[in-house]
């Protein structure tokens, strides 16, 4: 099982872990009502190195990306969830949209993102390679949403 760790561990963490030679990896995204969409996501992002983190976006940010009734759960239930994952070493939760500061500060050997985006259209793509790391995308076809399931649910109700 992974561990919910704050900012300021991991980071002496993942130093620790680049300095024994290990390739840290991040992955991100809202994770609000886990699917099996991220769990291939973080499969092929585990895969990419030896240490997966995960950053989760703060309640705050997924209300702003998603809207007034998001998210489903809090930040530290979905972070406990996805810290149970197999793949998953690290989960850590960061304020704001953008995973750019936090990518800034870790410094990931690797950066993934979803098969929503290509490699070209990472947002953080040139934070990465600013420091010579890599942005690779990862997963199955986009053919999961949590909107989706959130408004399926909603018209069951």
């Amino acid at each position: 099982m992974g561990e919910v760790i704050r900012e300021a561990a991991l980071l002496e963490r993942a130093s620790a872990l680049k300095q024994e030679g290990r390739t840290v990896v991040l992955a991100n995204g809202c994770f609000d009502l886990l699917h099996v969409g991220h769990v291939r996501y973080l499969e092929g992002a585990a895969a990419e190195g030896d240490v997966l983190v995960v950053g989760i976006n703060d309640d705050a940010s997924v209300r702003a990306l998603k809207g007034p009734d998001r998210p489903v759960m809090p930040d530290a239930e979905r972070a406990e969830i996805v810290a149970a994952l197999r793949c998953v070493d690290y989960v850590v939760i960061f304020p704001g949209a953008s995973p750019a500061p936090l990518i800034e500060r870790l410094r990931p050997d690797v950066h993934c993102k979803g098969t929503d985006y290509t490699a070209e259209a990472v947002p953080e793509r040139a934070v990465v390679a600013a420091y010579g790391g890599r942005t690779v995308i990862v997963g199955d076809p986009k053919d999961h949403s949590t909107s989706e399931l959130v408004a399926r649910l909603g018209r069951q109700a």
